[in-house]
């Protein structure tokens, strides 16, 4: 007998997204995809596929239960949750029809591991992903902010020589799926050194590095900011990469300086705008200068430097 599915439908509100995606994967439901065009990213649908059998109406109706707080965390309402029944042969086919090409700032792009480069970006630094392995998959604001950041600070350090990072050592805390650290290693940085508490992140970064070609430059441990600063061996990086909520990054940052040395750059993401002061001043208190250097919609992203001179 064949086996049919439902497809869960749901708009995709910025503040909601990453937190969809990780609920939904928490919950044993790995087939997800964000549908988007790149010109248009503020119009994305979640897209979610459950087996039919498995998930009868009472069940479905306790999955928008459990999701419904992720929206109320924002003051928000979750957005009406349309279902639609899909045959069996055809689902896997559905679910990677949503993923495109996606260029991201100047020189990035953020391309499905099953796509073909196409000719018109045959220029530009391509992130290949498989994008139903974890999130982190750059249609998020704020996974754009922290690539274009990178961009942007490779094109300061590289000058007139051409963008480039220069041979320094990263460290991804709460890396997802190693967009952002493979970002790193294709703008000229020697190593990566990241960590995820979720399992699935830690794989998803392991075969996301060797579909690059990083497999021996990106270093990734299950854990959290103690663990990284364990793989970093004693000697922070020069870049540090935190795409994660606010208060998990107020929460982490008296340990920042076991992760981040005194003279490097830390790019963190993941906050709202109106998150800012009460960060900066967390911040602060730790012995970092934290300023609001980009911003998408509500999300911002803080770029922090040690308050004291490098010694």
């Amino acid at each position: 007998m064949s086996l049919s599915w439902w497809r869960l439908e749901l708009p995709a509100l910025p503040e909601l997204e990453e937190s969809l995606l990780w609920k939904l994967n928490a919950l044993g439901i790995p087939r997800v995809a964000v549908r988007h065009r790149p010109e248009v990213p503020e119009q994305r649908t979640l897209l979610a596929w459950l087996p039919e059998a498995d998930w009868p109406e009472a069940e479905r109706a306790q999955l928008e239960q459990a999701l419904a707080p992720l929206a109320a965390t924002f003051g928000l309402a979750l957005p009406p949750i349309q279902w639609q029944q899909q045959a069996d042969e055809d689902w896997s086919l559905t679910w990677k029809q949503h993923w495109q090409p996606d260029p991201v700032g100047e020189r990035l792009l953020i391309l499905p591991a099953w796509l073909e480069l196409p000719p018109e970006h045959a220029d530009r630094l391509v992130i290949r992903m498989d994008p139903g392995s974890a999130f982190g998959t750059g249609s998020h604001p704020t996974t754009r902010l922290c690539l274009e950041a990178l961009e942007a600070l490779a094109a300061e350090r590289g000058g007139g020589a051409g963008p480039d990072l220069g041979p320094i050592r990263v460290a991804d805390l709460g890396c997802g799926s190693g967009i952002l650290a493979i970002a790193a290693l294709l703008q000229g940085a020697a190593t990566v050194a990241a960590a995820d508490t979720d399992s699935v992140a830690v794989r998803a970064t392991r075969d996301n590095a060797a579909e690059s070609g990083f497999q021996n430059r990106l270093t990734v441990v299950q854990g959290s900011v103690e663990a990284l600063a364990e793989l970093l061996a004693g000697e922070p990086a020069d870049l540090l990469l935190c795409n994660i909520l606010a208060p998990v990054i107020e929460a982490l940052s008296p340990a920042f300086h076991t992760v981040l040395a005194p003279g490097g750059v830390g790019l963190l993401s993941g906050l709202l705008v109106d998150q800012a002061p009460g960060l900066q001043a967390a911040l602060a208190a730790q012995g970092w200068r934290a300023e609001l250097t980009a911003q998408q919609s509500q999300w911002g992203l803080m770029t922090i430097r040690s308050a004291a001179p490098a010694v």
